[in-house]
C-alpha cells in the first residue's frame, strides 16, 4: 500500500512540475494564439495557429494567464517597430487578444484619405498587384483587391476590398506617448485603432507579445476535427514566418 502512495504523490509531483513548467513557457518566453478572423488577410488567414514571443516588448501581468499578476506597468519595456505584427489585450476590456499591425508610433500624427495611410504628412505609397483568392469556409471562391504598401524600411501585402469604406477617411490622429496605432492588414474588414469607441490607441502596457511565425494552419476546419485534417492542412503555410 505504501509503495502505491508513494507511486500516486509522485505522479501528481511530476503532472503539476510540468503544468509548472507549461506556464512559465506560456508567460514568459512563447504562447500559441489561433487567427479566428480574417482582420489580417492576405497575410494570416482563419485557422492559421501561431506563437507570439513574450519577450519581445517586456512584461506586465497581460504577460500572465487570465492577465493575472503584479500591475499594469511593464518591466524591461520596449518600443515596437513600425510594421510588427502584435498580440494585445484591448483598452475596452483589457480581457480580449487581438492581432494587428503597428502603423503609427508614439508623436505620429497619422490620418487615412481615400484608403491610403498618410505618416507626418508622407504618403505611404501603395501599388495594385494580383487579386488574392479568397476560399474561406469553402462557400465559394473571392477575388479580393491586393496591394504592396511601401513603407520606408519595409513593404506590406493588404486588402482592400471597396472604394468610400467606413474607414477609408479618418480624423486625424495623434499617437499619446506610451501608445500605439494598429491596423488590420485587411483594411475594410478589421477593428483597430481607426474607431475609437471600440479599439483606439493601444497601451504599451497591453501588449502581450510579437507574433513570429505560424505552426500549424487549417482550412476550413475545426482544431478537433481531426479526421478532416488530411484535406484542410495547409502545409505550405506550417513554420512561415510572420513578416
Amino acid at each position: 500500500m505504501k509503495k502505491n502512495n508513494n507511486t500516486f504523490f509522485g505522479n501528481i509531483k511530476s503532472v503539476l512540475l510540468a503544468i509548472f513548467i507549461a506556464l512559465l513557457i506560456r508567460s514568459f518566453i512563447a504562447e500559441p494564439f489561433n487567427i479566428p478572423s480574417g482582420s489580417m488577410k492576405p497575410n494570416l488567414l482563419v485557422g492559421d495557429f501561431i506563437f507570439v514571443s513574450k519577450w519581445s516588448y517586456g512584461y506586465s501581468r497581460h504577460s500572465l494567464p487570465f492577465s493575472l499578476g503584479w500591475s499594469d506597468k511593464k518591466i524591461f519595456s520596449k518600443i515596437p517597430n513600425r510594421g510588427d505584427v502584435v498580440v494585445f489585450k484591448t483598452p475596452e476590456d483589457n480581457r480580449t487578444d487581438y492581432i494587428k499591425r503597428v502603423i503609427g508610433l508614439p508623436g505620429d500624427k497619422l490620418r487615412i484619405k481615400n484608403g491610403q495611410i498618410i505618416i507626418n504628412n508622407e504618403k505611404i505609397l501603395r501599388k495594385r498587384t494580383d487579386d488574392f483568392i479568397d476560399n474561406d469556409y469553402n462557400v465559394s471562391l473571392k477575388r479580393n483587391r491586393k496591394y504592396i504598401e511601401y513603407f520606408e524600411s519595409f513593404q506590406i501585402e493588404v486588402l482592400d476590398l471597396m472604394d468610400n469604406g467606413i474607414a477609408d477617411n479618418t480624423k486625424l490622429f495623434t499617437v499619446p506617448e506610451g501608445h500605439l496605432f494598429v491596423m488590420g492588414d485587411n483594411r475594410d474588414n478589421s477593428q483597430d485603432s481607426r474607431f475609437d469607441n471600440t479599439v483606439g490607441f493601444i497601451p504599451f502596457e497591453n501588449l502581450v507579445g510579437k507574433a513570429r511565425f505560424v505552426f500549424f494552419s487549417l482550412e476550413n476546419s475545426r482544431f478537433l476535427q481531426i479526421w478532416k485534417w488530411p484535406k484542410s492542412i495547409r502545409s505550405e503555410r506550417v513554420f512561415q514566418s510572420i513578416k
